[in-house]
């Protein structure tokens, strides 16, 4: 098995661990090794003798074991691994995973991996969307563990919603990624920017909007991954900050362009994938504005710094890519946007879909580029933080070509 890559699978208590065993053989069918670890919970829904059978290699399922010659097998597990697969993922292993409990083989097993960490939950609807279960991914997420998003569908205890373990051809394609990643954004240098902005009324007032920051944080991240220095100006969010990425914590829209404007000049391309607010009250007072007893309350408000037109002005060889959230008249209004703030793509979705809103973790977008192109792509936003890369990475090389000539 020398020279193979090797993937150390993880199986969790979930009746989707019969999955695990064809995934098990589709990578060995890729010329992959594969050493698995079951939990205890696991052999309950599939033997390891099954995976014994089609990976040739001894399963691990006790911490404690004696049936080897000595050595510490969470540790030299762990140092096998070219890539850490845990599939299906209880939600059990996830919590204990993010809360750093190494209880029995698989989580100490967990704790000692360096290699790339790839998480493919299944669980019922109800536990996957749980706040607990949610604040865990999202700490795993900003420690830098990519995520195959499970499938909708019938489950197992005969609810319909999210949660079926995502399908073995998508996992393996997962976990290629993972092994063989793209670094085409190496040397480059990635300023994004996410979240919303407050523009402040009084000491305990202001004006916002609902965007989340999840899709700027899953460029900023997907960026990272494929070698970039990436620096985030991010307005305020619930997001944990991600691992590797120099985070710029801003408030208002101001903040922003002064983020923005003093990280801009060192960069290769700016990605703002930021709401910022378009108003802002004209004064804000000192205190807290009381109940008068009239009827209403008149806010004057102006208008707020441009960022994207203050970016377009002056970007020069830089690429330069804005977002448009609209809820109708999708093109028109996002090629408009594209011409008027002299960019080179724009990334359109309509924010009234279920699957493309602020806060949920899927999208569907158009891109729109200065040349006349358009491109589409649905699917997790971390998968549209990829097409949106890519798109990019196109127009680096082509004007890098142009540089060489």
């Amino acid at each position: 098995m020398h020279g193979k890559k090797t993937v150390l699978l993880g199986v969790t208590g979930s009746i989707a661990a019969y999955k695990a065993v064809e995934l098990a053989s589709a990578l060995i069918k890729k010329d992959l090794d594969v050493v698995v670890v079951m939990t205890e919970a696991a052999t309950r829904f599939v033997t390891p003798l099954t995976f014994e059978t089609i990976t040739k290699n001894p399963v691990s399922t006790e911490l404690f074991s004696r049936e080897r010659p000595y050595e510490v097998e969470h540790i030299s597990l762990a140092k096998r691994a070219d890539v850490f697969v845990v599939a299906p993922a209880s939600a059990n292993f996830i919590g204990k995973y993010a809360h750093g409990i190494a209880d029995d083989l698989l989580t100490t097993v967990a704790m000692a991996v360096t290699a790339p960490v790839l998480i493919a939950p299944a669980m019922n609807s109800a536990m996957y969307s749980c706040a607990a279960n949610t604040a865990n991914m999202q700490l795993l997420k900003a420690r830098g563990c990519a995520f195959v998003e499970p499938a909708e569908g019938l489950l197992a205890c005969g609810d319909v919603g999210v949660g079926k373990l995502a399908d073995v051809d998508t996992l393996v394609s997962a976990i290629l990624k993972a092994l063989y990643p793209k670094k085409d954004f190496l040397g480059k240098r990635v300023l994004v920017t996410a979240g919303p902005t407050r523009e402040r009324i009084d000491p305990v007032r202001f004006l916002t909007n609902r965007s989340s920051g999840k899709m700027g944080y899953a460029i900023a991240e997907a960026a990272r991954d494929r070698g970039a220095e990436v620096v985030l100006v991010s307005g305020p969010v619930s997001l944990p900050s991600p691992a590797g990425i120099r985070v710029v914590d801003v408030e208002s829209t101001q903040d922003m362009l002064d983020a923005v404007l003093k990280e801009f000049e060192s960069c290769d391309c700016a990605i703002k994938a930021a709401a910022p607010a378009d108003f802002t009250p004209e004064e804000v007072s000192g205190h807290k504005i009381k109940k008068t007893g009239a009827d209403g309350m008149v806010l004057k408000l102006r208008r707020t710094p441009d960022i994207l037109a203050a970016l377009g002005g002056r970007k020069g060889s830089r690429v330069l890519c804005g977002f448009a959230a609209e809820t109708r008249e999708l093109e028109a209004y996002a090629t408009e946007k594209l011409r008027r703030k002299n960019l080179d793509l724009i990334v359109a979705n309509d924010v009234s879909r279920a699957d493309a809103g602020f806060g949920v973790d899927t999208n569907r977008v158009t891109v729109f580029s200065a040349d006349g192109s358009i491109a589409e792509y649905a699917g997790t936003k971390r998968e549209v933080a990829d097409f949106v890369l890519d798109e990019v990475a196109k127009i680096l090389l082509a004007r890098e070509g142009h540089r060489d000539a």
